[in-house]
């Protein structure tokens, strides 16, 4: 009797174990859980990280556009008005100021504000990204596990607004490097920039901008909108892209087309805020007067001395630069998802 109950306790050990053993438990289930939120951030810096490197000049060369310090002529000079040919004429005219700015300048002028952006970039791509991520994530179980368009509305315009905040003093110091020429040097450095910011403007200062940062939520939102649409479309016409299957070279194309379909379409929309927030950031290199005040003052005074153009100074630069980095940006994003987050 307690041989044969002793082999059924030891089978019956030995079946619960095994089952356990099949079963992943409730610790390791929070744990994965955990992991998968903190992806996210990972996911995002990495993202933000590439593409800042790899397409910095031409934010240099957009905010110097952007700017009321540099006078840039938007008109196309040969006359020609075609939408081809104003289009090549600013194509040109962006690859030609990179050129101008290496030989008058240097190769380091090209990464000028590299440091602070990057010291930007990582951390308010890797905050949005899991404010969006986990955000997404909270709502769709709110709204009884349905992702709608809502969602994402309300996902990415939470994100935004939180990663504007925190954020906003760091493109503050970023706007003042880029914008000084080596012949009229205001700051030797980052920590320098920081220290004249608040000796001569206090803690304000740093948050100069912050309401066209706000303007600026919209575009975010729109991107992440039209970006979720647009897979949901490939993914019903090509069952391959589920996240549970492997994803070959044309999946992740279709992937990188997506987002940046999605920021060129959110760009065009919202870029007056960009020219808003960089003149509100700048201040004079001579005098170190402040020109504009606030969102309203600026948009007026940018209409009655520059005409409504003036509100798309630097688009060129800007659109050959965000859309190709948000193709690498959500791409790499997706790709630590995909690879380091289970296919979940």
């Amino acid at each position: 009797m307690s041989i044969t109950a002793s082999s059924e306790n030891c089978s019956g050990m030995t079946s619960r174990k095994s089952e356990s053993m099949r079963k992943p438990s409730l610790v390791q289930g929070q744990s994965n859980q955990q992991t998968g939120a903190w992806l996210h951030f990972v996911a995002g810096g990495a993202g933000g990280f590439i593409g800042t490197f790899l397409f910095s000049p031409l934010e240099v060369i957009k905010t110097r556009f952007q700017s009321s310090l540099y006078q840039h002529n938007l008109n196309n000079p040969t006359g020609k008005t075609g939408v081809f040919q104003n289009m090549k004429f600013h194509v040109t005219d962006t690859l030609g100021s990179i050129r101008s700015l290496y030989k008058i300048e240097g190769g380091r002028a090209l990464f000028k504000g590299l440091g602070p952006t990057l010291a930007g970039v990582v951390p308010s791509r890797s905050i949005y990204f899991f404010s969006y991520g986990n955000g997404k994530k909270l709502l769709t179980e709110l709204n009884g596990g349905q992702e709608t368009s809502a969602v994402h509305l309300a996902s990415a315009a939470c994100a935004g607004t939180l990663t504007a905040t925190l954020t906003n003093p760091i493109w503050v110091i970023r706007t003042r490097l880029q914008l000084q020429s080596e012949k009229a040097r205001t700051y030797r450095n980052s920590l320098h920039c920081i220290y004249e910011i608040l000796r001569q403007e206090g803690t304000r200062g740093l948050y100069k901008g912050l309401s066209a940062s706000y303007l600026g939520v919209i575009e975010s939102t729109l991107q992440w909108v039209v970006y979720e649409k647009l897979k949901d479309q490939v993914l019903q016409r090509n069952p391959t892209l589920d996240p549970s299957a492997p994803r070959s070279a044309s999946d992740w194309g279709e992937t990188l087309l997506c987002a940046g379909t999605a920021k060129l379409f959110a760009a065009i929309v919202a870029y007056p805020h960009e020219v808003l927030r960089t003149r509100l950031r700048q201040n004079s290199i001579t005098t170190n007067q402040f020109k504009y005040t606030g969102l309203i003052q600026c948009t007026r005074l940018i209409v009655k001395e520059e005409g409504v153009r003036g509100l798309y100074s630097g688009m060129t630069p800007h659109l050959l630069r965000v859309v190709p980095n948000a193709a690498v940006l959500f791409g790499t994003y997706e790709m630590i998802m995909h690879y380091f987050g289970g296919r979940n």
